[in-house]
């Protein structure tokens, strides 16, 4: 399964709390993407599973940790693929032209990888139509070629069928059978390639294609090889394009050439996919991604992992130079991707799909029992060629884990300096400063409570907005999150203080790049029906509930300012202060402290219109950068992570927010360090 690791991940954490960031709140729940299931039987078995998994810090950390080595050796595959089959394609030259050396084979291969990865960008949205016919036709070639072969030399290869073969030559040389395992694992790996980027077909034609085109190929070729061999025992090397008919070679060589470029290209995609996943959920640093097409949301370019992977492949093809060394490190990054799927299958099976434990068992001993039988013997190379790709992935799976725990080192700092109610009402409506008209968006990463940060804004501006609305931009584990249920808002405080919160959901292949005043009019129009329906609600409760919900209106001092307009002040923020008995009147920012309950309709309108009027005065962002540090009293290994590994990263990565090219003039960033 390539790529497919981080979907597992998220509908494991979208059926149970395992994730160490919490990336889902109650809320979320009444999602249309979320599904429940009625009670029945089957779920003790499930309800056990899930129990242990939530109540096991352990069992989470490990998740996690599966999912990071499966997605950097997924990647891994990722540089390989190209590199592989480019070079395995371009070495055809050698039959075709007898006197090419290998480094014109490796030089050849550089230029096509480098003209690929520089249209890339292009390509993700312009080659796709290409994509079926070129396909069609190199499997078409290679069951013809199989075809010829096989009716050339004689139908002896079909013996292969018989598994008494297999017994034979395990008895003859154990060892040297054991070995082979890892190049065999060569010939049914690859093909799955073709189909990484397909993901905006039916899965049913994806399966039926499989079945009934690229397996009938694959086997008539590799059967037609066999009998080439039997015919021709000396030519071992390049086997493919010596048993292509000299006549059709040319046109052969061309069409390999292709078919290996599109497969690279199709993985390249596949990683980005992948990678978007991983940053949703907060396992790798934030990017750029830009969206190639219009029609179809996979199809998405990441400039930086471009140009790495292009640099990646180009380093193995050089590092190298054989198909072979590169085979034995592409061997070690297939299996390790199919170890981690078959684990993460299996959990599902058991939390999710309430599979029999009879499958459960049965799948998972057979499949993890030839995956690791296969994974040794893959091992073995790791001084001919897999060296270099454990190292790549080591590097991978450290940038995942210092990202992974630095960010949750950083959430659990911002929840425990969050502001407390009782310190809200302590302030009053007013916040203990004076309420500008406007609209103030204050980000930051939590979605319970007031952030830290917006202290520091009170006692430090002349002044806070009239609406206040505490955006925390939320990625949760489903592919899409429908526009109408984007934005989740709730009051902050009660009704006088104009303060809300709002949680933007977004799902792994959700779109992100919105413009600012998209956001805003989509966020303005999505708080207005929080409203509306706030109003419904509420006139359908008795008096006494009512009642009880709201709090005495708070006195307030008075200043004029210089436009005529009555705003309220007090004193500064966390002082002991005794107010006047003055009120505020229905002129000031706050609404009218006199709010009879029965007359909902001329509330919601009064509350609609200075909506309207903070918006017409313009939003602000305002942004919380918080910055963590080690203490001083932390292990060393902690500290060289924190402050710099993960540091870097942060510096270097994109935040949500910036993601919608807010202008200088309506943001203000702010950073407070915090020691962990």
């Amino acid at each position: 399964m390539r790529g497919g690791i981080f979907a597992l991940y998220s509908l494991i954490c979208r059926n149970a709390k395992v994730s160490l960031i919490p990336n889902q709140v109650h809320s979320e729940k009444r999602m249309s993407s979320f599904r429940l299931k009625l009670p029945t039987p089957e779920l003790e078995r499930s309800i056990k599973v899930k129990e242990k998994l939530e109540s096991s810090l352990l069992l989470k950390k490990l998740l996690l940790g599966l999912v990071l080595f499966g997605t950097s050796m997924f990647i891994s595959n990722g540089v390989i693929t190209p590199a592989m089959s480019v070079l395995s394609a371009v070495s055809g030259l050698k039959v075709g032209i007898h006197n090419t050396s290998q480094d014109v084979v490796v030089m050849i291969s550089v230029a096509l990888l480098v003209i690929l990865f520089s249209v890339q960008r292009y390509a993700t949205s312009k080659v796709g139509f290409a994509l079926g016919p070129s396909l069609l036709v190199w499997f078409c070639c290679l069951g013809g070629i199989g075809i010829y072969n096989l009716s050339l030399f004689g139908p002896t290869a079909f013996k292969a069928f018989n598994p008494l073969y297999i017994i034979y030559y395990f008895g003859r040389n154990p060892f040297q059978a054991w070995l082979s395992l890892g190049g065999c694992l060569l010939c049914a790996t690859g093909s799955e390639a073709i189909f990484s980027n397909l993901c905006h077909f039916p899965v049913r034609y994806v399966q039926y294609m499989f079945v009934l085109l690229v397996l009938p190929c694959l086997v008539l070729a590799y059967l037609g090889q066999a009998a080439f061999l039997i015919a021709n025992p000396k030519s071992s090397e390049q086997v493919f394009f010596s048993s292509i008919p000299i006549g059709v070679f040319w046109p052969v060589f061309l069409v390999a050439n292709l078919a290996a470029l599109i497969a690279s290209r199709t993985m390249t995609v596949a990683i980005f996919q992948c990678l978007k996943q991983s940053i949703a959920l907060g396992c790798f640093p934030r990017l750029k991604i830009v969206h190639t097409s219009r029609k179809f949301m996979a199809k998405i370019y990441i400039p930086v992992v471009n140009w790495l992977l292009l640099l990646s492949c180009l380093g193995f093809i050089v590092l190298f130079r054989s198909i072979y060394d590169v085979g034995n490190a592409y061997a070690i990054a297939e299996l390790g991707v199919m170890i981690m799927a078959t684990v993460y299958v299996t959990i599902i099976m058991l939390l999710i799909w309430e599979s029999n434990i009879v499958k459960v068992l049965s799948f998972v001993i057979t499949f993890l029992f030839l995956e690791l039988i296969f994974f040794s013997s893959a091992l073995s190379s790791v001084g001919d060629g897999g060296w270099a790709l454990l190292i790549f992935a080591s590097v991978l799976f450290m940038i995942m884990f210092i990202w992974n725990y630095g960010s949750k080192l950083k959430y659990d700092s911002e929840v425990k300096q969050k502001l407390s109610k009782d310190l809200m009402r302590k302030l009053g409506p007013n916040l203990g400063t004076i309420r500008a008209p406007g609209l103030g968006l204050v980000c930051s990463d939590i979605v319970k409570g007031v952030p830290a940060i917006f202290g520091h804004f009170l006692t430090s501006l002349p002044a806070i907005h009239s609406i206040i609305v505490f955006v925390c931009i939320r990625n949760v584990p489903v592919p899409v999150v429908p526009q109408s249920e984007r934005f989740l808002f709730q009051r902050v405080c009660s009704r006088g203080y104009h303060m809300f919160r709002c949680i933007a959901r977004y799902g792994y292949k959700d779109k992100k790049q919105e413009h600012h005043s998209v956001f805003e009019c989509l966020l303005i129009e999505g708080l207005e029906k929080f409203i509306q329906r706030e109003a419904v609600e509420l006139s359908l409760q008795s008096e006494d509930d009512v009642d009880s919900d709201e709090e005495p209106p708070t006195p307030v001092k008075i200043i004029t300012a210089p436009n005529g307009s009555l705003y309220s002040l007090d004193v500064p923020l966390l002082a002991d202060y005794a107010p006047s008995t003055e009120v505020i009147p229905e002129a000031s920012c706050s609404t009218p402290q006199h709010d009879p309950v029965l007359d909902y309709a001329q509330n919601l309108e009064l509350e609609l219109a200075f909506i309207k009027q903070s918006k017409q005065s313009g939003a602000v962002y305002l942004i919380d950068s918080p910055i963590i540090k080690a203490r001083k009293d932390s292990w060393f290994f902690k500290k060289l992570m924190i402050n710099y590994f993960f540091a870097f990263l942060r510096n270097n990565c994109r935040r949500a927010i910036m993601l919608m090219s807010i202008p200088h003039s309506n943001m203000m960033q702010v950073r407070m360090t915090s020691y962990v």
